[in-house]
């Protein structure tokens, strides 16, 4: 999956460059920083709320800062404007995993498992269904 880059031209950048760094940079800082990620990215949700990239990466600071349920609707945005982005529906499912929506989250894993059949999404699955399998015995 490649991830469409904000857009160059905004109102008050007429260079684009300046959105374009703080976007990079907010990439750089996702894992070790994500509160950070988040400051860099706030000007490019407020401007470009409906681009999957700006969505994807804002749910990942969001996943990584544990704000699970702005991560949910940040992952959920992204699978809505291209349901086809099954690394958007992996990390979607993770963040149900981690809110305790095994049925919700084992779906999602399905799907991106079912589109891009890497061990990363196999394990995923695999980990949630036998919770999932585990709670219908207790």
């Amino acid at each position: 999956m490649v991830a469409e880059s904000p857009s160059p031209q905004s109102p008050g950048d007429t260079t684009g460059q300046g959105r374009l760094a703080a976007f990079r940079k907010a990439e750089e800082l996702v894992r070790r920083r994500p509160l950070d990620a988040l400051a860099l990215l706030k000007p490019l949700l407020d401007s470009d709320p409906d681009k999957p990239s700006v969505q994807l990466l804002a749910g990942r600071a969001y996943f990584h800062s544990a704000q699970l349920n702005r991560a949910e609707r940040a992952f959920t945005k992204v699978v809505e404007l291209d349901p086809s982005d099954h690394y958007a529906r992996f990390v979607l499912g993770r963040t149900l995993q981690r809110l305790g929506r095994l049925i919700e989250a084992r779906a999602q894993l399905r799907m991106a498992t079912a589109m891009n059949p890497v061990p990363e999404y196999q394990d995923a699955l695999g980990e949630v269904s036998a919770r999932v399998a585990l709670s219908r015995d207790d």
